[in-house]
């Protein structure tokens, strides 16, 4: 289960550190509007998709608050499948949906899940409020 906050499922984006630092700053920037996870992840940690108008609390990397985001849309879909649109709204400086898809592989096959052209993907949009 993802930590509560106020009563708002949590979001931590990235892993601690670094990643998670520069992930903050780009959503509290206006930058992010997007992320990414795994369907299985969902599942091995007991939690359901996010839905549209749900309130988020973006936590740092003990678990306190740094902003709340509303969810304004989300998708699954295949990892082959997710959008240009989507991925350049995770705000992470990607130049091509190649990159994205090249860095997303890389990034999940460290933390060691790796991913198909058929890995369903959670595609979650948001706003900061």
């Amino acid at each position: 289960m993802w930590p509560r906050i106020d009563g708002l499922r949590s979001l931590a984006l990235g892993t601690p550190g670094e990643l998670r630092a520069r992930l903050n700053s780009l959503v509290l920037a206006g930058a992010k509007t997007a992320t990414a996870g795994l369907t299985d992840e969902y599942a091995e940690e007991g939690e359901e998709l996010e839905h549209v108008g749900e309130r988020l609390a973006l936590v740092d990397d003990h678990d306190a608050p740094v902003g709340v985001v509303e969810v304004t849309g989300v998708d699954v879909v295949r990892f082959a499948d997710v959008p240009w649109d989507f991925a350049r709204s995770e705000g992470e400086g990607d130049r091509s949906i190649e990159e994205w898809r090249a860095g997303h592989a890389a990034y999940w096959a460290r933390l060691g899940t790796p991913v198909t052209d058929d890995s369903r993907i959670v595609c979650v949009r948001f706003r900061l409020t």
